[in-house]
């Protein structure tokens, strides 16, 4: 991690892009030691956002290369009902990319719609708004408990 804080923006922006792919990392703690070093804060909001937009997406691309065919392949589902999904995350479920940003599951929610072929525009747009979002409230938990020091 100290090498990630030691290059101040470019870390915090490397390390959002891979707390957003599928390997496990924490951004939050690379952002807290850069703004605890006295990063600015915009840059800091725009690098952390940014790279983890840009990994969520990449989730998003990683998932459009699979294939339907395997879907009715391997896990025996008609394709008539994967058709009904198809359109139901077209249409309404690429707003779910906002949650994108929750551990755990945010990883697979991107992958997910990407496979399914979700509208990529509605897709980055809540995506980024989710994660932009994610990293305010980060930022502000930080500088609230470092003013109470």
């Amino acid at each position: 991690m100290e090498f990630f804080i030691e290059y101040g923006y470019i870390g915090v922006f490397i390390a959002s892009f891979l707390a957003a792919t599928i390997l496990p990392f924490s951004s939050e703690v690379v952002l807290t030691g850069v703004l605890l070093a006295g990063a600015s804060y915009w840059p800091c909001m725009t690098a952390a956002t940014a790279g983890n937009f840009l990994g969520g997406m990449a989730c998003y691309w990683l998932g459009m290369l699979g294939k339907a065919a395997w879907i009715e392949t391997y896990l025996k589902l008609d394709s008539e009902k994967l058709n009904r999904v198809q359109n139901w995350i077209k249409n309404k479920g690429a707003w779910s990319a906002f949650f994108v940003f929750l551990p755990g599951i945010g990883d697979f929610i991107a992958v997910a719609l990407g496979f399914l072929r979700a509208n990529v525009w509605i897709v980055a747009i809540s995506m980024f708004i989710g994660k932009a979002i994610r990293y305010w409230v980060w930022m502000e938990f930080v500088f609230k408990v470092q003013s109470m020091f």
